[in-house]
C-alpha cells in the first residue's frame, strides 16, 4: 500500500489530468490504495470551510470535512497511470458518509483511499472512491463517493431508485452567489473549471458555473446542525446542477429513522436529495 507523507499538490495533478485525459480509454480500475498518516487539522482552514458551508465553529469536525482532507489523495489515484478514465468529465452522482463517532479537531487521523466497484450505469460506467478515516487504529468515518463516466448507453444496467422528496413548503430559501464556486474551490481544493466561471463552464456545456455537489451536501447538513446524533449515516444523490447565481429551496423532514432533506430549484426540480439515519 503506497504511503503519502504529505497531501499531494493539486496544481500539478490538474495539469497531469488535462495532459493525459485523451489517452485514457477505459478498462479496469487499479488496485492501488493510498494511505496517509499523521493528518492534523489546520484551525484557520477549518474556520474558512465552516464559513463557506454555514457550519458553526465547534470542537468536532463537520461530518463532510474528512472528505476535504482526503480529496488530494483521491485526485492522485484518478490521475495515476493505471486509472482508466479522464478526470475532467467525471460526474459526481452520489455520496455516502458513515460517522461512527464525532471526529475532533484535535484528533490525529490516518486515511486510506481506493477506487472500487466498476459497474454498468444506464449512461455509461460508474465506480466508487472509498475512504476510511481512523483515529488510534480505529475506523471512525467511512465515505463512498460514486462517479459516472458518461459513455455508451446501457439500458439493461440496473438503475438506483431515485429518492423522491417533494419540495412542499421549504424550510428555507438560500441565495447562492455567483462567486460561491470559487469560494468553495479555495477551501476544498476542487478547482474543476465547471465551478469557477461562466466562461469555463460553457466550455463543458453548462450555461453558467455550477455549485459543487459537496458544498450542497455540506450546506444542507449545516442546516441540520444540532439535530444530528453522534453516530449516523448520511446519503445523498446529486441531480440537476445548481447554477450560479441562483436561489434554492431547502426542505427537511423528520422520519422514524432520522431526517430526509432536499435542495430544489424554485421551479421544484431537485438539485440534491438525501437522508440521515442513526
Amino acid at each position: 500500500m503506497p504511503e503519502l507523507s504529505t497531501a499531494p499538490s493539486l496544481g500539478p495533478l490538474y495539469l497531469k489530468a488535462a495532459a493525459t485525459g485523451p489517452t485514457r480509454r477505459g478498462g479496469e480500475l487499479p488496485e492501488t490504495e493510498y494511505v496517509r498518516r499523521g493528518i492534523t487539522v489546520d484551525p484557520v482552514e477549518l474556520a474558512e470551510y465552516n464559513r463557506v458551508c454555514g457550519f458553526r465553529l465547534r470542537d468536532e469536525l463537520p461530518v463532510t470535512y474528512p472528505h476535504i482532507l482526503s480529496f488530494p489523495a483521491s485526485v492522485q489515484l484518478m490521475t495515476d497511470k493505471g486509472f482508466p478514465f479522464p478526470l475532467v468529465g467525471l460526474v459526481h452522482v452520489a455520496n455516502r458518509i458513515q460517522q461512527d463517532r464525532p471526529v475532533l479537531v484535535t484528533d490525529e487521523l490516518t486515511q486510506v483511499v481506493k477506487v472500487a466497484d466498476l459497474r454498468p450505469h444506464p449512461k455509461g460506467k460508474q465506480f466508487d472512491v472509498v475512504t476510511e478515516t481512523s483515529v488510534d487504529g480505529e475506523v471512525v468515518w467511512r465515505e463512498t463517493s460514486t462517479y459516472l463516466r458518461v459513455g455508451k448507453r446501457d439500458e439493461s444496467a440496473p438503475q438506483k431508485p431515485r429518492r423522491e422528496i417533494e419540495p412542499g413548503s421549504p424550510s428555507g430559501t438560500w441565495r447562492v452567489p455567483a462567486g460561491l464556486g470559487r469560494e468553495y474551490a479555495a477551501v476544498s481544493g476542487d478547482r474543476n473549471p465547471i465551478h469557477l466561471h461562466a466562461l469555463t463552464a460553457k466550455a463543458f456545456g453548462f450555461p453558467k458555473a455550477i455549485a459543487h455537489g459537496m458544498w450542497s451536501k455540506a450546506r444542507c447538513l449545516a442546516a441540520l446542525e444540532g439535530r444530528l446524533p453522534e453516530a449516523f449515516t448520511v446519503d445523498v444523490d446529486f441531480a440537476k446542477p445548481l447554477l450560479l447565481p441562483s436561489k434554492a429551496d431547502f426542505t427537511m423532514r423528520r422520519t422514524a429513522a432520522g431526517w430526509d432533506f432536499a435542495l430544489h430549484s424554485r421551479s421544484g426540480k431537485p438539485h440534491l436529495t438525501g437522508s440521515v439515519t442513526a
